[in-house]
């Protein structure tokens, strides 16, 4: 156990080049507070002590902002970016050296049982705000954009952004050309764009009305 929550420090210090001592990592850093409470409650949550392992759970949200199910199994070596509003779910599954950034979700769709929340491979890293949702898979050594919605599986060594995320990069290789960042999909602009027309439509209709009843005017 002093192997894994050492392990847990030396990941900080090789991920976050602002981190300048042991004391500074333990006392300050939330996303090892969040990690080390869920490794407390994760115990009791496999020993079926579930009241004991929420209550553990809940009290890490609120000193920390983030949270996860005392259910979720993590590996060695996590890495929680700053962290607020990260959330992890029952059923997820964390490998191996993933780092995670704040506004992370690794949610579920809907009221499904069984696993319904995402299985993350060793080595990848889910940028600032992205949500991965359902049971999917995001491969070995996956990289997501910060913002994308992951509704499908990730093979291993891609890069997926955009809403909803699709792949550019796999292996190395360039999926789509000409990536535009400034031109990722955006369904609220679109929805937006749509309403804007009907109302320009329905506006001609009611002008053409109107005209149509002046010259009915005797």
């Amino acid at each position: 156990m002093f192997k894994v929550l050492k392990e847990d420090i030396d990941t900080i210090f090789e991920q976050d080049p602002a981190a300048r001592s042991y004391l500074e990592v333990i006392l300050t850093y939330s996303g090892l507070h969040a990690i080390w409470s869920h490794r407390l409650a994760h115990g009791f949550y496999k020993r079926k002590f579930y009241f004991i392992a929420r209550v553990i759970s809940q009290i890490s949200r609120f000193f920390t902002g983030i949270e996860i199910h005392p259910g979720a199994r993590i590996g060695r070596g996590l890495f929680i970016d700053h962290g607020m509003g990260v959330v992890i779910g029952e059923t997820c599954e964390i490998g191996n050296h993933v780092t995670l950034y704040q506004g992370v979700t690794l949610g579920g769709t809907g009221k499904e049982k069984g696993k319904r929340h995402p299985t993350v491979k060793d080595g990848a890293l889910i940028a600032t705000g992205a949500k991965v949702l359902g049971s999917i898979t995001v491969g070995e050594d996956a990289r997501i954009g910060a913002g994308s919605v992951v509704l499908k599986d990730v093979p291993p060594n891609s890069t997926v952004v955009g809403i909803p995320g699709r792949i550019v990069v796999q292996d190395g290789r360039k999926v789509e050309k000409d990536l535009n960042h400034r031109n990722l999909p955006d369904p609220v602009a679109d929805r937006l764009k749509s309403m804007e027309a009907e109302i320009a439509r329905l506006k001609k209709e009611m002008d053409e009305a109107k005209k149509g009843d002046y010259e009915q005017c005797p």
